[in-house]
């Protein structure tokens, strides 16, 4: 596969190109930064000093990619943002580097869908195989789990965790954890409306594994018991299985609370 690079864009000496990259017109690739194998970057798009990009991402015209923190404090120190393999960033999209007081890195995996106009702020950490819809806007320090899907016009607070395989719809208001395998939605009040079951049909769980995470559910949105309560009733669950496990132990793990 051949490079090629547009003759208008401006790429730095000091940037690292893989095998058929492809930068188009008025693109700009700042020094210290990888490029990984068949990743192609659009017209007047910025990928900044300190980003690593994967292999055969694509990068649509207009993102910012790997711009200083919008953080206060930051006062610029080195950090990066690390991208995997196979994302698609739209257009206007903008993903900041990390600071080095949330760890140095944002992190993304990969085969993820950043639609026009969302943003992924410094520190975060998002898993593979995440799509965010037009205009979903994540603070620093975030967390979203793998193949979850956030609605447009979503914003997420600091700090704030979605997990893995759930489903947020549009123009939800989050401050607090969303759990993993659900269905939330929700502006002045968040509601969490069950299981995810199409969606976890869909990624190809068993029948048994759904029904597991369904008696989960009931138990853990049954308004008589508190959550300590309903954290108790879970842990007791004889023969939980691994996605059992995994919905308890994010609940346990939870800082900021989690919405039932």
């Amino acid at each position: 596969m051949e490079t090629r690079i547009h003759p208008s864009a401006f790429v730095d000496p000091a940037a690292r190109l893989g095998i058929g990259v492809e930068i188009g017109a008025f693109a700009v690739v700042e020094a210290g930064v990888d490029v990984g194998d068949g990743t192609s970057i659009g017209h007047h798009a910025v990928v900044h000093s300190g980003t690593t990009l994967g292999r055969g991402n694509r990068v649509w015209p207009h993102c910012a990619v790997g711009g200083s923190p919008q953080d206060l404090k930051y006062a610029g120190q080195p950090t990066r943002l690390v991208i995997g393999d196979g994302n698609m960033l739209r257009e206007f999209a903008t993903f900041s580097r990390g600071t080095e007081e949330g760890g140095g890195v944002t992190r993304i995996g990969s085969g993820c869908l950043f639609m026009a106009n969302t943003h992924v702020a410094h520190d975060c950490v998002i898993g593979d195989h995440v799509i965010l819809a037009n205009c979903a806007t994540l603070a620093g320090h975030c967390r979203v789990g793998e193949r979850a899907v956030v609605g447009g016009l979503t914003g997420l607070h600091q700090h704030a965790r979605i997990g893995a395989y759930a489903m947020v719809g549009a123009l939800s208001r989050l401050s607090k954890d969303v759990p993993p395998f659900s269905t939330t939605s929700g502006c002045d009040e968040v509601k969490v409306y069950g299981l995810n079951r199409l969606g976890l049909k869909r990624h190809g769980f068993a029948r048994e594994e759904i029904d597991a995470l369904e008696a989960a559910f009931r138990i853990f949105q049954d308004r008589q018991v508190n959550f300590s309560q309903a954290l108790q009733r879970l842990d007791e669950i004889p023969e939980k299985g691994p996605r059992v496990r995994e919905f308890l132990e994010f609940l346990r793990s939870s800082e900021r609370g989690v919405y039932r």
